[in-house]
């Protein structure tokens, strides 16, 4: 039964079929072979009570936030105000990048979205500063990942019901580790600058900073201002996290129309790009509940979990295996795929070796970052290959390699502190 579902998997994403078909297919070939009555006549009820869960209805919000910034100017506003900061450090407007980046993922939720807003910005300034292609390249893409680790994010939403644990203490874990991973970003592309200054030829900043400096804070404030009134209302307890993102909604057209903006052609290109994005979602995210649906029914979840544990590693161990098996997956499988199609398999077993849903979710948001920028299928990659239009694709493949080792660092870090992830969601929510 185990091999017959990894056969069917497989093959059917080697074809290269859509990735909700294969669930769906996969779903509807275990059921009426294993089941002992078949579960496709539950399919539709299955479905639609899913596609009612209200936590869903988050995700289309967060994206048309992303997309309503990303066609209005607010992110060029955003670089510009940050870049003057970061005008005495050596790699100046790579460390814009990732900042950047970081204030944005506190606003869109979306790595894509991240990626290609910051990169349309950001690439044009490359070789006007003199810097070396692949690492400036490389920090656009590995920025554009904060966007599923630092709050708000869509994956997050979607792990958190896959997994049965609260959206909004996964939103808590991921604050530290998601800005502790942009410092190690910076930290990176600090000591290779150092190292090798020729990283940086044309490196230079003219003018009165603080001058730059505060001027640029009437860009900078609003978008941090989303950030708050979208998280601050949760953990305020003013809000859950769909009336939350309901409430960051409005507030990004209010942002919008204030910087005059806001235009029919903008609205009707961010609602395209939101169905778009979400249509391909929600079919995934439906297939998948249907197959968990036909795994849990024919025994086969607790079959995966007793196969692994009954391996006999030391949890540590496991835990080591699960990760470097993702780590290859995510070259070869798109990141929301990955998480829908193995999130019911691996939190029980996650859970088994004992080890908590929470803490774990932050761990796999940081491999599905690291599956976002390896190649050959490392979609961010592709993103910012997209903006330049130009050049080979073989410089961002290098340039993401030091980013892809700091994310690992970052995954180290939690396994032996994992209070990192944890320590915020108990004291912000002490059970």
């Amino acid at each position: 039964m185990i091999k017959a579902s990894l056969i069917l998997l497989l093959v059917g994403l080697a074809l290269s079929l859509p990735v909700a078909a294969v669930l769906a297919i996969t779903g509807y070939v275990l059921s009426e072979n294993f089941a002992f009555i078949p579960m496709t006549a539950a399919s539709g009820p299955v479905m639609w009570s899913h596609s009612n869960d209200f936590i869903l209805i988050a995700a289309p919000m967060f994206i048309m936030m992303g997309e309503l910034m990303h066609r209005s100017g607010v992110s060029e506003r955003l670089f510009s105000a940050l870049s003057p900061w970061f005008a005495k450090v050596p790699g100046q407007l790579i460390h814009t990048n990732i900042a950047s980046s970081a204030v944005f993922a506190a606003t869109s939720g979306s790595s894509l979205a991240t990626a290609a807003t910051i990169g349309t910005v950001a690439v044009p300034n490359m070789d006007k500063g003199g810097y070396n292609r692949p690492l400036f390249l490389g920090s656009i893409a590995a920025g554009g990942t904060l966007g599923i680790l630092i709050p708000p994010s869509i994956n997050m939403i979607i792990y958190s019901v896959l997994s049965h644990t609260s959206v909004v203490d996964l939103y808590a874990a991921g604050f530290i580790p998601g800005f502790l991973l942009a410092v190690l970003f910076s930290g990176i592309v600090l000591i290779s600058v150092l190292l090798v200054p020729s990283l940086v030829q044309g490196d230079r900043t003219t003018g009165s900073l603080w001058a730059a400096r505060l001027k640029g804070l009437q860009h900078l404030l609003p978008p941090l201002g989303l950030f708050f009134v979208v998280v601050g209302s949760i953990y305020a307890g003013l809000a859950t996290p769909t009336e939350a993102a309901a409430l960051g909604l409005m507030a990004t057209f209010g942002l919008v129309a204030a910087n005059g903006q806001l235009s029919l052609t903008v609205v009707l290109r961010a609602i395209e790009g939101t169905v778009r994005t979400t249509c391909m979602i929600m079919l995934i995210v439906l297939a998948a509940f249907f197959l968990n649906l036909v795994m849990v029914s024919i025994g086969l979840v607790d079959a995966i979990t007793s196969s692994i544990l009954s391996i006999g590693w030391s949890p540590l161990g496991m835990l080591l295996a699960i990760i470097a098996f993702y780590l290859v997956l995510g070259c070869f499988m798109e990141t929301i795929s990955m998480m829908i199609a193995t999130t019911p398999i691996i939190v029980p077993v996650i859970v088994g070796l004992g080890y908590d849903p929470v803490w774990w979710g932050i761990i796999f948001v940081i491999l599905i970052e690291a599956a976002l920028i390896t190649p050959p299928v490392g979609l961010n990659l592709y993103i910012v290959q997209g903006v330049r239009k130009s050049g080979s694709i073989g410089d961002l493949f290098k340039g993401a390699l030091p980013f892809l080792a700091a994310m690992l660092v970052m995954i180290g870090l939690l396994i032996v502190f994992p209070g990192l992830a944890l320590w915020l969601p108990e004291f912000l929510n002490p059970k």
